[in-house]
Parts: structure tokens; C-alpha cells; sequence
């Protein structure tokens, strides 16, 4: 991978840990997710006045976005309903990098060297050997399919927004729109799954991060689909996800969160990973 893209996405993948730890930290979840799913829209509005409109042909590729998003954050909800987020994170984020790889190279064709294909599965093992091993174990099926359905649904975009994105000539345009389109359907999801009035609560309980996460996470995305557009779609998304270290690490020393051998052993195989996408 070459060096720009390389530390482009781990400095994404930082920033991605800042937001994400200011979800983990809110009392209710549904409400810190919706904030930054409506916190992407400010930033959002203002790039639009600066960069040209996607391409027609990049259309469908919002509207799928923008689609697939809905079932991401309809089992995120789901999974966070019954069970916690340092359990149910892990395995989603850690499950995305992989259904990217095999629709790649199972469906679209795209080669991929066998180290690179190694890389991605030592970080994605070690980011969901934190969900499945940790101190209290996932006992509930029910939560674990919530999280791996929500995994799944994190390949699915990741893959349409990088083809989307090289489509549409604009990047920042396209994510935008997208970002944008799922801030309006969003709340008809929520509606469907018995929450209302959200953005109300949003303002009321989560202000910071709808102005401060969303901000991040817009700045966040925006990185990673640039880097979908100049490298393969699968490790951009495995190194997206490395973001999960520093998550653990602010766990740690602001929210009191206690070091294991688990969290140990998986920042070595995330590491690993990492040193195998840079080398190969």
C-alpha cells in the first residue's frame, strides 16, 4: 500500500477511536448513534458548497449507500438493545474487512495477494477476539448475530461507497449526498423500530456529539473513501478498523476500563496486520 494511503487511513483510523469513545461513554446509545448520523449533515452541507456534483452515474450508488446504512444501524440498534458495546463493536467492525474481501474476491473479481488476504484476517480476528473473549464472554446467539448482521452490513457499504466514490469523480460530493440521504431516511428506520422523536433527544442530551463526533466522523469517512478511490477497497477497510486499538486504549485511561491478556493478545495480531498490509 502506498505510504500516503498507509497513514492517511491510520490517521483516520485515530480519529475514528475519538468519536466512537464518545458514543461508548453516552448513557444511551441509540441516542449517541442517531447524533452522529445526524452530526454528518453539517460538515456535510458546507463541503457541498465547495466541490462539484457527483456524476449521474454515481447516483444509484448514493441511494444504495445511503440504503445499506439503514440496515447497519438498524442491527447496530438492535444488537446494543441486548447486549454491550465493548462486546458487540468488536465483532461488527471486525467482521466488515472480511465480507468486503470475499464479495471482492468471490463475486467482483478483484485480486488480492495471499499476505494481504493474511493481513486483513489477523486484524479482523484480534478485533473480534475483543467481542468474543473479553471478561464476560457473549453467551447470547442472539447478540452475536446482531453484531456479525451489523459486520456484514459494514462490508456491504464499504464496497459500494468505494465504487461509488471512483464513479462519481468526487469523492467529498459523494459522500456528502450520501451522508445527507441517510440523515433523511434515518429517522423513518428509527420510527419503524419504535423510537421518536430522537433528534429532539439528540439536542437535548448528546448536543457535543452531533456538532463535535459528527464533525469527526465526517472528517473520518471522508479519509477512508478517499483511500477506497486510490487503493483496494478490503485493506483500506481492515486498516480503517485498526482504530479499535486506540479505542481500547482511551477505554483504559478515561473510562476506567481494565487491561487483559484478551486485549493483549489482539492489539499484537492487530499489529501484526497492520505491519502486513504496510510490508506486502
Amino acid at each position: 500500500m502506498d505510504i500516503t494511503v498507509f497513514m492517511a487511513v491510520m490517521m483516520a483510523a485515530i480519529l475514528h477511536s475519538t468519536w466512537n469513545g464518545m458514543v461508548k461513554k453516552h448513557r444511551n446509545k441509540v441516542i449517541s448513534v442517531s447524533a452522529i448520523v445526524f452530526g454528518h449533515v453539517p460538515m456535510a452541507l458546507v463541503v457541498m458548497l465547495f466541490v462539484p456534483l457527483p456524476t449521474v452515474e454515481s447516483v444509484p450508488y448514493i441511494i444504495l449507500s445511503a440504503l445499506i446504512h439503514q440496515g447497519y444501524q438498524w442491527y447496530l440498534i438492535s444488537a446494543y438493545k441486548i447486549g454491550d458495546l465493548t462486546k458487540v463493536y468488536p465483532i461488527a467492525r471486525g467482521t466488515g474487512p472480511i465480507i468486503a474481501t470475499l464479495i471482492s474476491i468471490g463475486l467482483l473479481g478483484v485480486l488480492i495477494e495471499k499476505f494481504q488476504i493474511v493481513s486483513i484476517v489477523l486484524i479482523s480476528f484480534g478485533i473480534i477476539f475483543l467481542g468474543l473473549l473479553g471478561e464476560s464472554s457473549l453467551k447470547d446467539k442472539k447478540v452475536i448475530f446482531y453484531s456479525l448482521a451489523t459486520g456484514f452490513f459494514i462490508g456491504l457499504y464499504s464496497l459500494i461507497d468505494g465504487y461509488g466514490a471512483r464513479i462519481s469523480l468526487a469523492p467529498l460530493s459523494f459522500l456528502s449526498w450520501s451522508f445527507i440521504l441517510n440523515a433523511m431516511i434515518f429517522p423513518f428506520t428509527l420510527k419503524f423500530m419504535n423510537y421518536s422523536n430522537i433528534f429532539s433527544h439528540v439536542m437535548k442530551e448528546a448536543k457535543h456529539i452531533f456538532w463535535f463526533g459528527g464533525t469527526i466522523s465526517y472528517i473520518v469517512y471522508a479519509i477512508i473513501v478517499w483511500g477506497f478511490t486510490k487503493a483496494p477497497i478490503p485493506l483500506v477497510g481492515a486498516l480503517r478498523e485498526t482504530g479499535i486499538i486506540f479505542s481500547v486504549i482511551i477505554g483504559m485511561f478515561f473510562l476506567n476500563e481494565k487491561i487483559s491478556i484478551y486485549k493483549i493478545i489482539s492489539i499484537i495480531l492487530i499489529f501484526l496486520g497492520i505491519a502486513g498490509l504496510k510490508i506486502f
